[in-house]
């Protein structure tokens, strides 16, 4: 059998050629994952607007990296340590300290006061005297 010679094309990608609908899905499959990123991470690229290979590939190159550059931050901010946190129970010791300090120096005078009015009043109670 004789063996036939097929010239290999100079450049399979064309940067000018239309991108093809496989091309073009894949490209609206990472404009939905895009969406879904902080905004500081967005390429800034309307999908649409892509007609060639060229214009496919610098969008997905785009968002492929942004995508690693968010997960990165994303581990870096996990590694982070978070600060120690006092209990809540010695915060609320002081406050409670400091609120009773307070009301006793304000109502030093209304204590007395209140005192001698209440024994003044009639009772409220059964509307009969006995």
């Amino acid at each position: 059998m004789e063996t036939i010679l097929v010239p290999r094309p100079k450049s399979i990608r064309d940067p000018n050629r239309a991108a093809s609908s496989l091309l073009l899905a894949q490209v609206q499959h990472l404009n939905e994952v895009e969406k879904g990123l902080p905004v500081r991470y967005q390429s800034g690229i309307f999908h649409k607007s892509i007609q060639t290979e060229g214009e496919a590939a610098r969008y997905i190159r785009a968002v492929t990296e942004a995508i690693h550059a968010a997960h990165d931050d994303a581990v870096a901010e996990r590694e982070k340590p978070t600060p120690k946190r006092k209990r809540v129970i010695e915060i609320a010791a002081v406050a409670d300290e400091a609120g009773e300090r307070k009301r006793r120096a304000s109502s030093k005078g209304k204590k007395s006061k209140a005192k001698k009015s209440q024994g003044k009043k009639k009772s409220s109670r059964g509307g009969r005297k006995s």
